[in-house]
């Protein structure tokens, strides 16, 4: 169960740092905190539509998996034995 418990531990921590990476990489919308640090001024043309539609999935398919870890953690801990 232990070692179970690090290698999710493992996965949660990777996933995190690569669900932070993604959500930067994105395009802002305008209007908000990228505008005002100058992100508004980026052109439209150095983005492809195929790139952000990709970078979404691989976003998603990040918090999909950041969140069954969550999830299992929890539970492997809720049922786990207490050390005497």
């Amino acid at each position: 169960m232990d070692i179970l418990l690090v290698i999710l531990q493992v996965v949660l921590a990777i996933s995190s740092l690569l669900l932070i990476l993604f959500i930067l990489l994105h395009r802002g919308k305008g209007g908000g905190l990228s505008d005002m640090f100058g992100g508004g001024v980026t052109s439209n043309a150095s983005s492809s539509g195929v790139a952000e539609k990709n970078l979404n999935r691989m976003t998603t398919w990040t918090l999909v998996i950041w969140g069954l870890a969550i999830v299992f953690m929890g539970i492997l801990m809720k049922f786990q034995t207490p050390g005497i």
